[in-house]
């Protein structure tokens, strides 16, 4: 069942237990944010379309905007702190000065980035996974979220193979920390991987490339929260 595991490690209280169950993170390109027709796109359109999801039911951000500077990063990182602050969870796809310069609550890493030091006690850090190898070796290194995938065809990741839902299946039975499914997920395929044992999804199109941002999200919401309570797990 999904988010049973109970992890292990040095602290009576794993900081995952922070990340929200069943959880909605909303991966962040602003490029992406500016494709439907009248929307504001740049650092602009990103932050209203992150707060509009929010607004929806997302409980979780990542800000990946790998192209930007450091300093870049920070200001925008701040911008969306404050439309997440008592909301929503905000990890940065970066170094760990920014993000904790900015107030969010973690970082998020691609699957071969080295483990970080944490700066404070609580600081979430989440990885990207694509194997049930990697999958393991971040959970012995103390990763406190995996996002796995991509499950299935998705743009974001033009010419790779979807691993599909059995990925999601050896990494949930594997690993102690909560896993996220990745890659092409809709709120029509939400149930899937949640009974595949994924702990939530993490999109990015599904919400950003849409024409009504709120709107994508709180589908989104609906189906994973239904998906969710389908399994007999209970919501935190």
């Amino acid at each position: 069942m999904p988010g049973d595991s109970g992890g292990s490690g040095s602290s009576l209280t794993p900081s995952w237990v922070r990340l929200p169950l069943p959880c909605l993170m909303v991966v962040s390109d602003r490029a992406l944010a500016a494709l439907p027709a009248g929307r504001q796109g740049g650092q602009d359109g990103l932050v209203a379309s992150v707060e509009a999801a929010v607004g929806a039911g997302a409980d979780a951000v990542q800000l990946r905007e790998k192209d930007l500077a450091d300093r870049e990063l920070l200001t925008l990182a701040r911008r969306l702190r404050a439309v997440t602050r008592e909301r929503a969870l905000l990890v940065v796809n970066g170094p760990p000065a920014v993000a904790e310069a900015a107030g969010a609550d973690g970082v998020h890493l691609p699957e071969g980035a080295p483990m970080p030091t944490r700066p404070r006690p609580g600081f979430l850090v989440g990885r990207s996974v694509h194997s049930l190898e990697a999958a393991r070796r971040a959970g012995a290194e103390g990763a406190d979220y995996l996002i796995a995938g991509p499950v299935y065809e998705t743009l974001s990741h033009p010419g790779v193979a979807p691993a599909g839902v059995a990925l999601i299946e050896d990494v949930a039975a594997a690993v102690c920390p909560p896993v996220l499914a990745i890659g092409g997920v809709t709120a029509e395929r939400v149930g899937e991987v949640v009974r595949a044992g994924a702990s939530g999804v993490a999109v990015i199109s599904a919400v950003l490339g849409q024409p009504d941002p709120g709107a994508a999200a709180g589908a989104l919401r609906r189906a994973l929260d239904s998906a969710w309570a389908a399994t007999g797990a209970v919501r935190r």
